[in-house]
């Protein structure tokens, strides 16, 4: 059964930095998105299965990188320069079809979400 396991989550001042980890119980493509309340879920990064081909939302350009460890099955979220609107519950996710990586769905399986706090 595929699982995936988020952790890493928590409180930080703006400005501050997180790293969010994704533990998949078998290698695929994956993907973040986030939630904040009362919004819609945000695609936010995606990574192939090889780690070759990397997505990034516009809104986490140049903050927030992707990267995975093949050898663990798990894929990391590094988020720097963290915003208030950041706040969100940060969700991976198995990517099926290993594209479409803003496309909820091309996910089918999702982990049970990590909560990002960030205050001003």
């Amino acid at each position: 059964q595929v699982q995936l396991v988020e952790s890493g989550g928590g409180l930080v001042q703006a400005g501050g930095s997180l790293r969010l980890s994704c533990a998949a119980s078998e290698r695929f493509a994956m993907g973040w998105f986030r939630q904040a309340p009362g919004k819609g879920r945000e695609f936010v990064a995606g990574i192939s299965w090889s780690g070759d081909t990397k997505a990034i939302a516009n809104s986490v350009q140049g903050r927030f990188t992707i990267s995975r460890d093949n050898a663990k099955n798990t894929a990391y979220l590094q988020m720097n320069s963290l915003k208030p609107w950041d706040t969100a519950v940060y969700y991976c996710a198995r990517n099926k079809d290993g594209d479409f990586w803003d496309d909820l769905g091309a996910y089918d399986y999702w982990g049970q979400g990590t909560q990002v706090t960030v205050s001003s």
